[in-house]
C-alpha cells in the first residue's frame, strides 16, 4: 500500500505560521521586556520610597527628644509603627549608633542587634542595599540620625523583595492580557490576509507558483499568435514575442520597451488603435498594421470596475491574399464559363451555317471571332509581357466584359518579362492591380460608356514601375483623398462580408515596397488611382531597353 506524502503547505498557510511565530516571539519579547524592566523600575521606586521615609523619621525632631529620654523605645515604638502603616513600607527600625534596635515591628527583635551594613550611615552618609534580615530579603535604606554634629543614632525603613514581586507580578498579569489580546488580534488580522492570499494563489505553495510562472512565460513566448495585455489606464501591460511581431513594436527610437506605454504611444494606425483603446469586446475585426493584415479580438477584464483588456492578434496577410487570389481564380472560372457558353453559341452558329450550305459564311464568322479574341489577347502581351499581370489583365478584362464594362490597356504600356526584380513577388501585383482594377469596375459599372483604362510600364529611367488605372466613374472627392487608402472608408453599401479593404491592402503592399499611391481626376472625369514602385538597379539591367 503506497502512502500518500503530505503535500508542502501551500505559500498562504507558510506565511501565516511565519507571521503567527514571528507575532508570538515579538509579544513574548515585549512582555519578558517589560516584566524585567518594570521589577528594575519597581525595585528603583523601593529605594527612593525606604530613602525617603528614613530621611523624613531621622529629621523628625520628636525622634530626637526621644533618643534623648531614658527609655527611647517607649516613644519611637508606636511612632515608628504608626510610619509603617502610612508610608507603606514594610519596616522602620530605628537602632543607636551601635545598632541595637530601639524599634522593630516584631518587639522581641527590639534591644538585639540590627541585621544589615551600618558602617556608610555611621560615616553620614544615606546609602540603600538589599539585604535579608529577620523578615527575608527587603530592599532598604539606612539614614544617620544627627543631633548637632552629633550621630545620635539611625533608621532604617525597608521593603520586603516579596512585596516589590507581587507588584511587579500584578502589572506582568495585566501585560500578559494585553500581549494576548495583541496576539489574538494579529493571529486574526494574518489569518484574514492569508485566506485572501491562499483565494489568489488558488492554494498552492511557493514551488508551484514558481512552476506556473516558467510555464506562463514558456507558453507565453511559444504562441505566434499576438497577446497584449492592457491595464486600466490602456498601458501595456503584457506583450508577447508574437504580438511584438505583429505589431511592430519591438523598441522605439530610444530603445525603450513598449511596457508602461499606452496604447495611444505607439504609432499604430488610427483604426487599429481605436479598436485596442474601445471599452466594449470586439470579435474578429479586420485591421492593417504597417505590413500586416491582422484580426483582431479585445476581451475586458472586470472585477467590479474596468481592470483593463487582454487583445488577441492573428497574422491572416497571407490568408487575406490567398482569399483575394481566389476570388481571382473564382472570377477567371466565372468568366471562363461565360466565355464557353458563349463559344457554344458561337460553335452552333457556324454549325447551322454549314448545315445550310453556307460554308463561306460559317468560315468568315468563325475567323472574324477568331481574330477578335487574338487581337485582344496581341493587345495584352505586346503591351505587357510579364506573364502573371498579363494572365491578370487578360482575366479582368473578361470579367469587366461580363459586367457590361469595357477594360482597355493604354497604348502607353510597355513592360517586358523579366523585368521585375525577385523582391517584387507576382502576389503583390495581383493585390495592387487587381484591387485598383476591381474598385475601378465597380466604380463604372451601370453608368454611361464605362471604361476602365490600365497603364502599366517603367519609367525611362528604369527606376520604378508605375501603375496607373483610369475609369469614368464618378471620381473621388479631393476632401477624401487620403482617407480612401484607410481601411473601412468605403463609398459603397457593405455586403456581408464588408467593405473598405481592397484600397487599403494596395496601400499597404505599396508602401511594403517603399513605393507610392495617390489619386487624382482622370482626364474626362473619373479618378486615376497610381502606383509607383521602385525597381532595383539589378532589376533594371535584366531588362533588354532598361536604362543601365
Amino acid at each position: 500500500m503506497r502512502i500518500p506524502l503530505p503535500r508542502p503547505r501551500s505559500l498562504a498557510g507558510q506565511l501565516f505560521a511565519m507571521q503567527a511565530v514571528l507575532i508570538t516571539v515579538v509579544v513574548a519579547g515585549s512582555a519578558l521586556f517589560t516584566y524585567v524592566s518594570d521589577r528594575s523600575q519597581a525595585e528603583l521606586a523601593a529605594e527612593r520610597h525606604a530613602t525617603a521615609v528614613t530621611r523624613s523619621v531621622a529629621d523628625s525632631p520628636s525622634v530626637r527628644e526621644a533618643i534623648r529620654t531614658p527609655d527611647p523605645s517607649a516613644k519611637l515604638q508606636p511612632y515608628a509603627v504608626e510610619v509603617v502603616r502610612d508610608t507603606d513600607v514594610d519596616f522602620v527600625t530605628i537602632m543607636d549608633p551601635r545598632g541595637i534596635r530601639w524599634t522593630h515591628p516584631d518587639p522581641d527583635q527590639i534591644g538585639l542587634v540590627f541585621q544589615g551594613n551600618t558602617a556608610p550611615a555611621l560615616a553620614g552618609r544615606t546609602f540603600t542595599e538589599t539585604y535579608t534580615g529577620t523578615l527575608g530579603p527587603s530592599v532598604r535604606a539606612v539614614t544617620p540620625i544627627l543631633d548637632g554634629e552629633r550621630i545620635v543614632g539611625m533608621v532604617s525603613a525597608g521593603i520586603r523583595v516579596e512585596q516589590i514581586s507581587q507588584r511587579a507580578q500584578g502589572q506582568l498579569t495585566a501585560l500578559i492580557v494585553v500581549a494576548a489580546g495583541a496576539l489574538g488580534l494579529g493571529a486574526i488580522g494574518t489569518y484574514v490576509i492569508n485566506a485572501r492570499l491562499r483565494r489568489h494563489t488558488h492554494g498552492m505553495n511557493a514551488d508551484e507558483l514558481s512552476h506556473m510562472h516558467d510555464y506562463h512565460q514558456a507558453a507565453l513566448h511559444a504562441v505566434r499568435e499576438g497577446l497584449l495585455m492592457l491595464d486600466g489606464q490602456y498601458r501595456v501591460a503584457l506583450i508577447n514575442d508574437g504580438g511584438r511581431e505583429l505589431l511592430g513594436v519591438n523598441q522605439d527610437e530610444d530603445g525603450a520597451d513598449v511596457v508602461g506605454r499606452s496604447v495611444a504611444e505607439l504609432g499604430l494606425p488610427a483604426p487599429l488603435t481605436g479598436a485596442l483603446l474601445a471599452s466594449e469586446p470586439r470579435v474578429d475585426e479586420v485591421h492593417l498594421a504597417a505590413d500586416r493584415v491582422l484580426v483582431v479580438n479585445t476581451s475586458p477584464v472586470t472585477g467590479g470596475q474596468r481592470r483593463g483588456s487582454v487583445v488577441t492578434l492573428r497574422d491572416v496577410t497571407e490568408l487575406q491574399s490567398l482569399t483575394g487570389e481566389l476570388d481571382s481564380e473564382r472570377g477567371f472560372t466565372q468568366a471562363l464559363r461565360s466565355q464557353a457558353h458563349e463559344a457554344a453559341n458561337r460553335l452552333h452558329t457556324v454549325v447551322s451555317l454549314i448545315e445550310l450550305g453556307r460554308a463561306d459564311e460559317a468560315v468568315d464568322f468563325a475567323t472574324a471571332e477568331l481574330e477578335l479574341a487574338q487581337a485582344l489577347t496581341d493587345q495584352v502581351v505586346a503591351a505587357v509581357s510579364e506573364p502573371v499581370l498579363a494572365a491578370l489583365l487578360l482575366g479582368k478584362t473578361a470579367q469587366a466584359n461580363e459586367r457590361g464594362v469595357e477594360l482597355v490597356v493604354s497604348d502607353d504600356s510597355r513592360l517586358d518579362d523579366g523585368l521585375l526584380p525577385d523582391t517584387l513577388p507576382a502576389r503583390d501585383l495581383v493585390t495592387i492591380l487587381g484591387n485598383l482594377i476591381d474598385n475601378a469596375v465597380d466604380a463604372v459599372q451601370g453608368g454611361v460608356g464605362p471604361r476602365v483604362t490600365v497603364t502599366a510600364l517603367t519609367e525611362e529611367s528604369g527606376a520604378e514601375l508605375i501603375l496607373r488605372v483610369c475609369d469614368t466613374g464618378p471620381g473621388v472627392d479631393p476632401d477624401h483623398a487620403e482617407a480612401v487608402f484607410q481601411r473601412g472608408f468605403t463609398t459603397k453599401p457593405s455586403g456581408s462580408g464588408g467593405r473598405g479593404l481592397g484600397l487599403a491592402l494596395v496601400s499597404q503592399a505599396v508602401a511594403r515596397h517603399g513605393g507610392s499611391l495617390s489619386v487624382a481626376t482622370a482626364v474626362g472625369g473619373g479618378a486615376a488611382f497610381e502606383a509607383r514602385l521602385p525597381l532595383r538597379e539589378a532589376a533594371v539591367a535584366k531588362s533588354p531597353g532598361g536604362a543601365v
